[in-house]
């Protein structure tokens, strides 16, 4: 068994924060791989399923960001996994928005659901650190995280979190490779050599049979032959007269 855990804040004020994209990921995950429904148990919400054959657990802490570490450390012992059983989706400021990357063990860099899952149970477990982008100076951050994502990181928003559960059975059997593919399938999709996304027609190309002809280049006039001037008879009369009967 896995234990996949999203990291958010509980209650719908905090619902669309970019802090609980974790919680969003999890959604999205139950929601396409028909999870049983999310029950109240170690301090969180959780729900159970089987995905490529692994059976996970999802977990949502339900105590705050910054004590997110119970709730983890709760569902580990009961089921006697390892920090290496756990893997923990959270968002990051410092990736772009839309980015994602895998990461095993490690520090907590300031995150504090991070720094509270550390106390816990150590640093050896695994984490989905899903990019929020950065509000562009420390004193904003708190802000920044606890706002609404807008109206326009909707798209790239619903790439991410949908490449994270085509995915998800490959993370389970601890394929990032395969895991990030999938992502990227969704996020930054195969564009044919033409510079255009697979499947498009580019809208400045035409059919062959609405195509105009291109019309014959003007071919030069041939030239005319050269005529040679007959040479000047600069004889007298006498002269000619005389040569005539030579």
């Amino acid at each position: 068994m896995k234990l996949i855990v999203g990291l958010g804040n509980p209650g719908g004020k905090y619902e669309g924060n970019r802090h609980n994209i974790g919680f969003m990921a999890l959604d999205r995950v139950a929601a396409d791989h028909g999870f049983s429904p999310w029950k109240s148990k170690f301090s969180g919400k959780i729900a159970e399923g089987t995905v490529s054959g692994e059976k996970l657990l999802l977990l949502k802490p339900e105590t705050f960001m910054n004590r997110s570490g119970q709730s983890v450390g709760e569902a580990m012992r009961f089921y006697k996994l390892s920090p290496g059983d756990v893997m923990v989706m959270h968002d990051e400021l410092d990736l772009a928005p839309g980015k994602a990357r895998v990461k095993q063990g490690g520090g907590h860099a300031g995150h504090n659901g991070l720094r509270s899952i550390h106390a816990h149970i150590g640093a050896d477990y695994g984490r989905v650190r899903l990019g929020i982008g950065h509000p562009g100076h420390k004193d904003q951050v708190a802000r920044y995280v606890l706002n609404d994502f807008a109206k326009a990181d909707a798209d790239w928003l619903d790439d991410l979190l949908r490449g994270i559960s085509d995915g998800i059975g490959e993370l389970a059997k601890g394929d990032s490779g395969k895991f990030m593919n999938a992502v990227a399938l969704r996020t930054a999709p195969p564009r044919s050599s033409g510079g255009q996304k697979s499947g498009e027609t580019s809208a400045k190309a035409k059919p062959a049979s609405e195509a105009k002809p291109t019309p014959p280049k003007p071919q030069p006039a041939p030239k005319e032959p050269e005529v040679q001037d007959e040479p000047q008879d600069n004889r007298s009369a006498l002269q000619k007269l005389v040569d005539k009967f030579r």
